[in-house]
């Protein structure tokens, strides 16, 4: 028979894999799990997507132990986060971007309301962890490093754990319940607390690190920046810090009917808009325009509908008393901010002078660490303990995070500095106990899989592999509002009660689905369906693998794909 007579080779074989077809591409497809911009944002590198997806499909438990991997504390950064992953979210450059913060706090809600808690450590070590400080970047070391196994006793100077989550942030912005919830989960995986015990002195702290294997120091900032301007010996003056702690402590000192308050941060604006619920007529004074002022815009404007005056934009000359009032001389300025925080000039204008009078006067521009306990054993740079990417400080054995290691003066930046030094030190630790050990191949190979695991936040994260908008396939995804944000009515603020209001279920459930999952596979199969080769398998254990034999690097599976999880790469033969 002549040979062009022969039927196509599929009809004798019954299949047309006979044909390679992947020879006549350029360019090849590849399924991949890439970080999202929020997660790259994300103080503690929380797996935002991860999260959300199981949250998505509620299971609204699956998505809490996904979150409390990376954050003990869900419900309290889910109220006073500064959220930068929301500023990073794709969908920004869609609509609008996704109300993580809000989510996070419905799913760390519904984690204290069902009582979950942690499961207890698999293994326990031997080595014992000292920690300076039960604040949030020392309770998060605690638990990361308990979840490992580690002896973990903290040192809490106050009477209660907390740090300035308890002093220093209003119950009416963090409910007492909900912080109390959170610190006693961590506590009964076994951590010790000692409260009322205070590390104060160079042979206190030598005292800790010859009885501990490692020492984290998360002492936090308590001693008030001071204005040259002011004579803090006048009963007039009253630090704000100091105020705030016993307002919230529910023993406000009297200050007098008006108050001006110094500051343009989130403290000052806790003190004025605690001293509004205290009765008082406030005025806040702030170097930085409205725009630049640190507070976050949500709190400012709640502080102006309660009532608060605002004078932005004005530097404070001279103040002295008259009278029987307090009288501040101030100049209207420029605020120019520097390259880095903390850094700024002002340039006054000439001719705005203007003056303000009050009862008291309550500066509330930061604090500093105390860091004479440790001076001469762990090197300083300027304010701060110096520190390396790993919270190592130059002192063998002590790491150090917080505010006394960072100007960064966020909760969930502490936060992310205690898991962040848990991992090194459980690391070093590791590594140790391993060289002691003598030759244990099997025990290496154990350790360095489980540090392999473990991801430090804030580095790692390439910013080339960020998942892009343009990586999205956005046109599986209607455009949707973000959920709006509700507030309790004005006239019942002025109280404990919350301001900011949570999401109910099902508008959590309605704000998960905005998510655009970016970088993280959602196993719609897409790839699967829509590739006209048949060059894309399922993987038994999920995800999706590319065929090379057949793909001829058309890309419908990378433009089909919803979330970013399929790329094109270049192939040199």
């Amino acid at each position: 028979m002549n040979a062009r007579n022969l039927p196509p080779t599929a009809w004798t074989t019954g299949s047309t894999e006979v044909f390679k077809t992947g020879t006549w591409r350029a360019r090849l497809p590849r399924h991949v799990s890439a970080p999202s911009p929020c997660h790259a944002a994300c103080p503690v590198n929380g797996d935002i997507a991860h999260w959300i997806g199981r949250a998505r499909e509620r299971d609204f438990r699956g998505a809490w132990e996904i979150l409390t991997r990376n954050n003990p504390f869900p419900a309290v950064a889910g109220r006073v986060c500064h959220h930068p992953c929301e500023t990073a979210c794709n969908r920004q450059g869609y609509d609008e971007a996704l109300s993580i913060c809000k989510l996070e706090r419905q799913v760390g809600d519904l984690g204290l309301a069902q009582g979950w808690s942690y499961p207890a450590p698999v293994a326990e070590r031997s080595e014992r962890v000292a920690i300076v400080g039960g604040g949030p970047s020392g309770l998060s070391a605690a638990y990361h490093l308990r979840r490992r196994g580690y002896a973990v006793t903290v040192f809490e100077a106050q009477p209660q754990p907390g740090g300035l989550m308890r002093d220093g942030i209003p119950a009416y912005r963090l409910p007492r319940d909900v912080l109390d919830g959170e610190i006693a989960r961590i506590l009964a995986l076994g951590v010790e607390m000692r409260c009322g015990e205070t590390i104060d002195s160079p042979q206190a702290f030598a005292r800790l690190r010859e009885s501990f294997d490692a020492v984290y120091v998360a002492a936090g900032a308590r001693r008030p920046k001071r204005l040259p301007q002011l004579d803090y010996g006048q009963p007039w003056v009253v630090d704000g810090a100091a105020w705030l702690a016993q307002a919230n402590a529910g023993h406000a000192p009297a200050l007098g009917r008006a108050i001006v308050v110094i500051g343009g941060g989130s403290a000052a604006i806790d003190v004025a808009r605690s001293a509004r619920r205290a009765g008082h007529e406030v005025t806040m004074l702030a170097l930085e325009s409205r725009e630049q002022m640190p507070a976050q815009r949500a709190e400012v404007e709640e502080a102006l509908e309660e009532g608060v005056r605002l004078v932005d934009g004005a530097s404070l000359v001279r103040a002295f008393a008259e009278e029987g009032r307090a009288v501040l001389e101030c100049v209207r300025v420029n605020f120019v901010a520097g390259a880095e925080r903390g850094r700024f000039r002002i340039e006054p204008i000439a001719g705005s002078e203007f003056r303000l009078e009050a009862d008291a006067i309550v500066p509330s521009i930061g604090q500093d660490p105390e860091l004479a306990p440790f001076a001469q054993s762990v090197p300083a740079q300027g304010a701060l303990l110096r520190v390396d990417a790993l919270q190592t400080t130059g002192a063998p054995g002590v790491w150090a995070g917080g505010d006394v290691a960072s100007m960064a003066r966020f909760v969930t930046e502490a936060i992310g500095m205690g898991k962040r030094a848990a991992i090194a030190i459980d690391r070093e630790l590791s590594e140790k106990a391993a060289r002691t050990s003598g030759p244990n191949h099997g025990a290496e190979a154990a350790i360095g899989e489980r540090l392999a695991g473990a991801r430090l936040p804030g580095l790692g994260v390439d910013v080339q592999q960020l998942v892009p908008l343009d990586a999205i396939a956005i046109f599986y995804y209607p455009q949707a509002s973000r959920a709006p944000e509700a507030r309790l009515p004005v006239g019942e603020r002025l109280g404990d009660a919350e301001v900011q209001l949570g999401f109910d279920v099902e508008r959590a459930l309605d704000e998960a689905q905005r998510c655009f999952s970016c970088g993280t596979c959602i196993s719609c199969d897409n790839c699967f369906h829509y590739c006209p080769d048949l060059a894309i398998r399922r993987l038994p254990d999920g995800g999706y693998e590319v065929d090379g034999n057949y793909c001829k690097g058309c890309g419908i599976c990378v433009r089909e794909c919803p979330t970013g999880s399929m790329e094109m790469t270049e192939e040199v033969k």
